[in-house]
């Protein structure tokens, strides 16, 4: 049976003041949103602080982070920051967490930036480690979101996860590659195998990214901009990509409908750039 849709916007750009943030947020509870995310990137929001400011400007959405690298934190401080954000935000926080991906930022910070395998492995500790202070604090233990593609972080999340959220591509030699609607396809089989070897008692909720949201009544004009970056794949393959919402309102929502059906995702982010464009496709989707 399909989960009911849930709907993200992921707040990129960092506030330009108090009232501006209040405001955007306002604006994303008025169009429907369920959830406001804050990502984990130099030169974007400091999350934990625009989480607490987002939810005392807004009373229905929960707010979380998609999603936090592993590798900018110490599992001990994050665990506090969790807990005091949880609390502060009345019991909204839905955390996210990654292995992180982008050496240009750890060097930045002055951080190390080990090998996947070792990212992971990070990323695994982090995960339980937290879990395990919130517990021994018998403090509440907020949903967990799990980003990512590979076998090992799906094993995580079929272990210990409430959300896995998918990453649309793959790091190939540095740079990001779109995955086909075929090996997405084969990357949440895998990860619903996983879960049943976990012996969950229930799956988890799908997550998927939309890249790009356009409203339009030609799909083909507008997804021309976006073939220079997925040559690899067939005209076929692009149209047909999941994390491309593109059309008018009724085909994106009948999309939409057509993926949670083949790949189960029910949980769909959105970036704050097309929070505007898809306010619609959420009044189509809870009205029909």
């Amino acid at each position: 049976m399909a989960l009911p849709f849930r709907f993200a916007v992921n707040m990129l750009r960092a506030p330009e003041s108090r009232a501006e943030w209040r405001g955007r947020c306002r604006r994303a509870e008025e169009l429907g949103f369920d959830l406001i995310l804050v990502p984990d990137h130099l030169g974007m929001p400091a999350p934990f602080p625009s989480l607490v400011a987002a939810a005392e400007a807004t009373t229905r959405p929960r707010v979380g982070t998609f999603v936090l690298n592993a590798g900018f934190w110490n599992p001990a401080l994050l665990a506090r920051e969790v807990m005091t954000t949880d609390a502060l935000t009345g019991g909204r926080l839905e955390l996210g967490l990654g292995a992180g991906y982008v050496r240009e930022e750890h060097e930045r910070a002055g951080i190390d930036f080990p090998p996947p395998g070792a990212r992971v492995g990070h990323l695994t500790r982090t995960v339980e480690e937290v879990y395990r202070i919130l517990h021994e604090a018998k403090a509440p233990r907020p949903p967990l979101l799990v980003g990512g593609n590979g076998d090992r972080v799906l094993r995580l999340a079929a272990r210990h996860a409430d959300v896995m959220a998918f990453a649309g591509g793959r790091t190939e030699g540095g740079r990001v590659e779109v995955l086909s609607p075929e090996e997405m396809d084969e990357r949440v089989a895998t990860y619903r195998r996983f879960e049943k070897e976990a012996g969950r008692a229930a799956p988890a909720e799908l997550n998927l990214l939309l890249q790009r949201v356009v409203v339009t009544d030609d799909r083909e004009a507008a997804v021309a901009d976006f073939l220079p970056y997925v040559s690899h794949l067939s005209h076929e393959q692009v149209m047909e990509l999941p994390l491309l919402a593109v059309g008018s309102v009724r085909e994106i929502a009948g999309r939409l409908r057509e993926q949670r059906a083949r790949y189960g995702f029910s949980y769909l982010t959105v970036l704050d750039d097309s929070m505007e464009a898809f306010g619609p496709v959420i009044e189509k989707l809870r009205t029909g």
